[in-house]
Formats: C-alpha cells, structure tokens, sequence
C-alpha cells in the first residue's frame, strides 16, 4: 500500500500526538537503612522493571563498586541474584545506568519517557523491582507494582525488612 505525502505527514504527526499523550515520568525512591553492624558494606543495589508475569523488561539502575581494580566490582554483581538471572548477566551496562554505591538514607532517582533507560515504554501493568546485596551482610528484594502510563498521578510503596527500607514508586503523567 502506498501512502500520499499527506496521508504520511498525518499519519506520522496521529502517532507523535500518541507517543506525547503517553509521556510520564517515573520517580522512585528507595531508603538503605542505617545499620548497626561490626563491619558495614554499602550494597550494592539493582532497580529493573518486570511484566506481571516476571519477565524482565528494563533495567533501571545498577548501583556497585566500579572503582576497583581490574573492575573487580563487576565480579559481585551476581550477588543480586535475581536481576543477574534475568537481565545482569546478558546486561551491557552502560552510562547512565550504572552508578557508584549509595550512602544510607533516601535515595531518589528519576527517569523520562522517551529517555535511556525507560525508552518508549508500552503501556501496562509493571513492577519496579529493587534488589540490595551487601558483603558480609544480607540481600533483599521489594517489587512495588504500577501501571503505565498513569491517567493521573499515580504512588505506590513496598518496604524492605533488612536490607532495604521504604522503596516507592510515583507515576506523573
């Protein structure tokens, strides 16, 4: 089928207009408690939306040790057991993903539609998923589910018991 010049102008313009009505912005906040232990490690923590059904989708963040030498950071990563399982390990993480390990207290972070990481994410049911290991310590995994995009502004928290503290996620649109 061929398309006019105006039939394709129209065409491309309808689907610009339906990609802006689905723009959001997805804020997540997640709290690493201030633990009282002998030796302390801060964790290192993955954030990674999955599909109802478990199915990775994105991974969000990646927060490690990357000032080791010979990147021995990396070889830890696989302590986050289930991000490594389903996406780590095929993974290539890249700026903008990966950042240093995070101090205890409340940790924000946000992302755009349209931009790396979230992309151009379809519409549905997700969980954010936030998964904390630490050396000589435990690890932990919260799933806080959501809908995207949201009609309104949209919140929803899980809480950690050990490892992670309050995780939230909020939905504007």
């Amino acid at each position: 089928m061929r398309l006019t010049a105006a039939a394709t102008a129209t065409a491309a313009l309808s689907g610009f207009a339906a990609g802006a009505a689905q723009a959001a912005d997805l804020q997540v906040a997640v709290e690493i408690p201030r633990l009282t232990v002998a030796e302390y490690h801060r964790p290192y923590v993955s954030m990674w939306l999955e599909r109802g059904d478990g199915s990775a989708v994105k991974t969000l963040a990646v927060w490690y040790d990357g000032k080791k030498a010979k990147e021995e950071g990396k070889t830890w990563l696989k302590d986050m057991r289930q991000w490594w399982r389903k996406a780590g390990r095929s993974e290539t993480l890249a700026n903008g993903v990966t950042g240093p390990t995070r101090a205890p207290g409340r940790q924000q972070i946000s992302f755009k539609a349209g931009a790396s990481p979230l992309g151009a994410l379809q519409a549905g049911q997700y969980n954010l998923v936030v998964e904390a290991a630490r050396e000589v310590g435990g690890r932990e995994v919260v799933r806080v589910p959501f809908t995207w995009p949201a009609k309104g502004r949209q919140s929803a928290s899980g809480k950690g018991s050990s490892e992670l503290g309050a995780v939230s996620v909020t939905v504007t649109p």
